[in-house]
């Protein structure tokens, strides 16, 4: 049985940035085997994710790109790492292949209600202007995943105090280490 973490970034958000770079490197030291989707030819404006149309243009790239670059068996253990649109493929791919697999949510987007298995924690922020934080709160709370609130936290989670964003990030990954341990 093998040991896989499955990272799906946001379109605009890569595998290097902070959340899912710190993310990365626990999973990589709690033994997972890493495995990053690349969503950079995916073409898209800010406000496309606020367009139910184009989300969808969207979201079938994405789930394009995760079907012909993810390979996984039955018997591994999976990890899923994901943020923004990233949140919403990663819980489609699952639930279209009967998937059991820790997810860790970044910055959900509302269509992520669609999808989502029971369990799993998730991030965001209250001042983020892609994702109603009322709705995210209800869906995680119907769901059963343990929600983390950003006070002030835009859609990268960060408030635009760099200590305070420091600090945040911080707690969300002490939060993040246990979740995978």
């Amino acid at each position: 049985m093998a040991k896989k973490a499955i990272v799906f970034p946001g379109i605009g958000y890569h595998k290097d940035k902070p959340l899912l770079y710190y993310s990365r490197k626990l999973a990589q030291e709690a033994g997972y085997q890493e495995i990053c989707v690349d969503f950079s030819g995916i073409r898209w404006e800010k406000d496309d994710l606020k367009k139910p149309d184009k989300i969808k243009e969207i979201f079938a790239q994405a789930m394009e790109k995760v079907a012909s670059e993810v390979e996984i068996n039955a018997e591994d253990e999976l990890l899923f790492i994901s943020k923004s649109i990233g949140t919403v493929v990663a819980a489609r791919f699952a639930k279209e292949r009967r998937i059991r697999a820790k997810q860790i949510y970044f910055s959900p987007l509302v269509l992520l209600e669609e999808y989502a298995q029971e369990g799993g924690i998730a991030f965001y922020g209250d001042s983020d202007p892609l994702a109603d934080a009322n709705e995210i709160e209800r869906i995680c709370a119907e769901k059963k995943i343990k929600a983390y609130k950003t006070v002030g936290g835009n859609h990268s989670l960060e408030t635009g105090d760099t200590e305070e964003n420091l600090k945040n990030l911080t707690g969300i990954m002490k939060s993040v280490k246990e979740y995978i341990r």
